[in-house]
């Protein structure tokens, strides 16, 4: 994430601030520009002051493009549904932020096609997070951190958050779009295993045996080496964690932008990220807290990353190159 500044005052901004606590101007995020600013007397998004939304809605919008990418929501007679989804959209928001930084394209769903988020409060009924064909669903129960966390124990996972959830099932969205069908398929066959292997037959082995012993030394998580599809999602997600942090990094100091933008991501991961993610675990552990990166990078899976970093950076330069990528 970028460090922002207010355009009246210069006095730092959050990206979530809609007024400077400083000047008392009202701000939102500008997508076009991706910046903070000023937005005088508009009324900004009309997500405010029911999900939070401080961004600035285009030219004869009433809803910000990040809001219009929310398919389904809780009911406004829903008032747990309403909390819990505004935790959800503050993730999303985060996440539209950083494929813009990405330059991945990004394609609202007309029809059956194109991306839309369906976000449901499982207080009344059975939902199930995942992906289809473009269409995400996430159980808004996850914002509850006391609900995630036993689920996170209940599973036996080191890190589990609901920006970690958007950022896992864009994952299997990018893999669709970006991969199948395309060069990079038969590559990440080689990497990730056949994609066409039976799914549920899959599910049903995960949850009956676990995860095979030895998984660390191949995959960045239990939960990647169920199938291939999990673990390209899984691996994409922490290509989105690594280089999402390095950015907040250096635009506090603590990293050379230049430096790593210049480099291979696996470079980048041995060199930069694993040191700063073991200085950042023992300044979690100083604070009595659990460590911030609980996962270890094996030479395969650093490979693994390489590679969905590689199909990011081709969907950004083809974007660029035919002129789509309006806000590279």
């Amino acid at each position: 994430m970028k460090s922002f500044a207010c355009d009246v005052c210069a006095r730092s901004l959050y990206f979530e601030n809609s007024v400077c606590v400083h000047c008392e101007s009202k701000v939102g995020y500008d997508r076009d520009r991706r910046q903070m600013r000023a937005r005088g007397e508009s009324p900004g998004c009309r997500n405010l002051r029911v999900s939070g939304c401080n961004w600035i809605p285009e030219d004869g919008e009433t809803y910000c493009f990040a809001c219009r990418l929310t398919r389904t929501r809780p009911s406004d007679a829903d008032v747990e549904g309403l909390d819990q989804f505004w935790t959800a959209e503050k993730s999303k928001r985060r996440l539209v932020f950083e494929l813009d930084e990405l330059g991945l394209p990004i394609v609202p769903r007309v029809g059956d096609k194109g991306l839309a988020f369906d976000l449901l409060s499982s207080a009344n009924e059975h939902v199930v997070t995942g992906h289809a064909d473009g269409v995400i669903t996430l159980d808004l129960a996850e914002s509850d951190i006391v609900h995630r966390e036993q689920l996170r124990l209940d599973l036996d996972e080191p890190y589990r958050t609901m920006l970690g959830h958007f950022r896992h099932e864009i994952g299997h969205y990018y893999q669709q779009v970006l991969v199948t069908g395309s060069t990079f398929e038969e590559r990440c066959r080689e990497r990730f295993g056949d994609e066409r292997a039976d799914y549920q037959e899959a599910l049903d082995r995960h949850y009956q045996h676990g995860a095979p012993d030895g998984w660390q030394k191949t995959h960045i998580s239990k939960y990647a080496t169920m199938h291939p599809w999990e673990d390209f999602a899984e691996t994409f997600a922490h290509v989105l964690h690594i280089r999402d942090t390095l950015q907040s990094a250096a635009e506090f100091g603590l990293t050379v932008p230049a430096a790593v933008s210049a480099m291979r991501f696996s470079d980048v991961v041995v060199g930069i990220w694993i040191p700063i993610s073991i200085a950042l675990n023992q300044i979690n552990r100083s604070m009595g807290k659990e460590p911030l990166y609980p996962f270890v990078l094996a030479p395969p899976v650093v490979a693994k990353l390489q590679l969905v970093s590689d199909v990011i950076s081709h969907a950004r330069r083809k974007h660029v190159a035919d002129g789509s990528l309006a806000r590279a």
